[in-house]
């Protein structure tokens, strides 16, 4: 039997922005990443450590710390969440347990406002979000088992936050982009930017399939607002900082105009009349704004983008009246299967259009067959033949996400579900 996660741990490591090793190091004087998930910033002021995201383990969490009292004793005042995305704070607990077993003031825990409500939401739908970070991260279903770590702040604010009296001062912005609840962290006088989960070393992660509305105008706006505060040092939220006024200018400004770019490009199409498909594939890339490194498609993928821009403007129909008030799946699989004459015949044309190279076309063609419900020979084949296309298709992805789904559906189906439906 072939491999059901046919991405070698390299090729998975290469596309995942979180596997990128974190930059670890002193940026300026009393300004460090010590690890976390992603770049984590530690900043000294006159006031205790201000700490950007406290790790995704206990062990990770105790490794940062240790490295933060080589450097200094002060207490931790704050520790702010960059974001609203789990995983990035599950240690917080840790960091505050150190404090009190040093007997210190209990850090201040800070957070956008708009945390809570994302956060009360991922409480309300566990079990949703549990089978994304199972299809997401090509982990069986049903092995995320143990409750989602929901450490609420004690603290929010809205637009800025400011810390410090002495001659460092560090400022907290709201930052919308890959979450609306996303935050920097500005430092006017060494002219250092932490650029939170709005500055990713790949394309912004805009429509990934599992997740809820990101407007990249609203991303677009932000990176626009942090050029103009004139930064000299960026950190990512992944990978080395960007470093010189030019680099970063570039990095920025081309990043926003191809979000602009794809927001006309779409909306020109919708008001000619295309459907969400063929803007898919009409829409063109210029290399000036998306054959860049910093726009690397690992995480998220144009046509995600271009997903979320329609999605935003035209609801849900996909313009096929059959899809507007749709029979049931099963209903429908069986009525297709009805119809089919030669089944053997579609088995035999996926096949050969897999082996001609079109793994795309030959899902479109086997999933008359596929989708159907029961156990009937040629559906279990169909099923079979398709669980082996989604691993062809995975290993040719360049998103991670898109090759985890791949991989993900593959092993569903695989086992015999016509698809992936999430149920435990």
């Amino acid at each position: 039997m072939s491999d059901p996660n046919p991405i070698s741990k390299t090729a998975a490591a290469a596309a995942n922005p979180a596997t990128v090793p974190s930059f670890t190091g002193t940026l300026a004087e009393g300004v460090h990443v010590l690890g976390g998930m992603g770049n984590a910033l530690t900043v000294e002021t006159d006031i205790g450590v201000i700490q950007v995201d406290s790790g995704q383990t206990k062990t990770q969490a105790k490794h940062m710390l240790a490295k933060l009292r080589e450097i200094t004793d002060a207490p931790i005042h704050a520790i702010a969440y960059s974001h609203g995305h789990l995983g990035y704070n599950n240690a917080v607990q840790t960091w505050l347990a150190h404090a009190e077993e040093r007997g210190d003031p209990k850090p201040r825990v800070i957070a956008h406002a708009n945390l809570v409500r994302r956060w009360r939401r991922y409480a309300e739908l566990e079990p949703l979000q549990k089978l994304f970070i199972e299809f997401q991260f090509r982990v069986p279903v049903g092995s995320v088992t143990r409750p989602l770590d929901i450490n609420m702040p004690t603290e929010t604010f809205t637009d800025a936050l400011t810390f410090g009296t002495g001659t460092r001062r560090v400022h907290l912005l709201w930052a919308p982009s890959e979450t609306d609840d996303a935050i920097v962290l500005w430092m006017p006088e060494e002219k250092i930017l932490y650029g939170g989960a709005a500055i990713t070393p790949s394309i912004p992660n805009v429509g990934t399939p599992l997740r809820s509305l990101r407007d990249p105008v609203v991303w677009a706006d932000t990176l626009d607002r942090l050029l103009a505060l004139d930064p000299e040092l960026v950190v990512m939220e992944f990978g080395p900082p960007i470093e010189g006024k030019e680099k970063i200018q570039k990095v920025l400004a081309s990043t926003s105009a191809a979000l602009r770019y794809l927001r006309k490009e779409v909306v020109d199409r919708i008001n000619l009349g295309m459907g969400i498909l063929e803007i898919i594939h009409d829409v063109e890339y210029p290399p000036s704004l998306f054959d860049q490194p910093w726009m690397s498609p690992l995480y998220g993928h144009p046509e995600y983008i271009v997903r979320d821009i329609f999605r935003k403007e035209t609801g849900w129909w996909d313009r096929n009246p059959t899809n507007l008030h749709p029979a049931h799946p099963d209903a429908a699989g069986a009525a297709v299967l009805s119809a089919i004459s030669d089944r053997g015949a579609v088995l035999e044309r996926a096949r050969q259009l897999r082996d001609e190279g079109e793994p795309q076309l030959a899902m479109h063609v086997i999933d008359v067959l596929a989708l159907a419900p029961g156990d009937d020979p040629e559906v279990v084949e169909a099923r079979q033949l398709k669980s082996e296309l989604c691993k062809i298709l995975a290993v040719a992805a360049e998103s991670f996400v898109s090759q985890s789904l791949y991989v993900s559906t593959a092993r569903i189906i695989g086992k015999g579900a016509p698809k992936p439906t999430g149920v435990r």
